[in-house]
């Protein structure tokens, strides 16, 4: 059992999202008893048992759909293929029991990666390493890289290098506020060009430096790029301009997407505006 939470502990320090699936009841013949434990990784790593053959297998795939989803859930499954009862689904074996399964989702919330370590990336640190986000950031500016605080992992490299040899979880949430618009582009543009789905992406920018990008990103994607993930100027109309109040209303921004909040007042261009046609393709 140690070892089980052992593994557990790697996973989260690398970073990655784990299940612990429990046996917690059993009915009938059944190759397992109550209270075995397996740990998966996102990675698809496993250790620990559930019993083996076809509800081993099946709790393993089933486990994906759980790091997909971050949710935990209870399920019922009879072992005696080609029956039927309520609320349990039947898999290929002949033992004849049942056996519940607990599907318990280990990992963080969300997965934010900053780009650009500098003021307001250092102040959204701040606010997000209290709440339960894995957070990364990356800068090619050494004396920032060294000086940064907080982060989960944080790397030293060239901003775009980052998308190909590291890439983003899909899903996640991208802020973007590197010491150049040049950077912000090659960032945001490679992660388009690589066809990577993150949740949600924020550009730190004026709206003329907005509309030179919608421009140029138009010119080399194509009219009907969809950019419906795409917030910027970024975050929540909250009013103030210190970093540290930028930083909070990015995190409301980010925040009211994850939860799925309407209605509110985001700083982005766009329904209130000419410029919404850059997101309603």
């Amino acid at each position: 059992m140690t070892k089980i939470y052992d593994e557990l502990m790697k996973y989260q320090k690398l970073g990655l999202s784990a299940v612990i699936v429990t046996v917690v009841d059993v009915k009938g013949t059944s190759p397992v008893e109550v209270g075995k434990k397996m740990v998966v990784s996102e990675l698809n790593d496993a250790l620990g048992t559930v019993g083996g053959g076809a509800l081993e297998y099946y709790a393993r795939e089933h486990c994906k759909e759980i790091i997909e989803t971050r949710e935990s859930k209870l399920e019922k499954y009879l072992l005696d293929e080609g029956k039927i009862i309520p609320d349990a689904k039947t898999l290929p074996m002949v033992c004849g029991g049942n056996v519940t399964l607990f599907y318990e989702y280990i990992g963080y919330s969300n997965y934010i990666y900053i780009f650009g370590g500098g003021h307001v990336g250092q102040a959204l640190m701040n606010i997000l390493k209290t709440l339960n986000y894995h957070v990364t950031m990356i800068d090619e500016r050494k004396e920032v890289y060294e000086v940064f605080k907080g982060a989960n992992q944080k790397f030293h490299m060239k901003f775009s290098d980052f998308i190909d040899q590291e890439s983003i979880k899909k899903g996640s949430y991208v802020v973007v506020c590197t010491p150049s618009h040049k950077h912000d582009y090659n960032v945001i543009n490679k992660i388009i060009a690589k066809k990577l789905e993150p949740e949600y992406i924020g550009m730190l920018c004026s709206p003329k430096k907005l509309e030179e990008y919608i421009k140029l990103t138009k010119e080399t994607f194509g009219v009907d790029i969809n950019l419906s993930n795409f917030y910027s100027p970024i975050g929540l109309d909250l009013g103030g301009g210190s970093p540290e109040e930028i930083a909070i209303a990015i995190t409301a921004e980010m925040m009211a997407v994850s939860n799925g909040k309407k209605h509110h007042q985001h700083m982005r261009e766009t329904e209130n505006n000419d410029q919404y046609h850059y997101w309603k393709n």
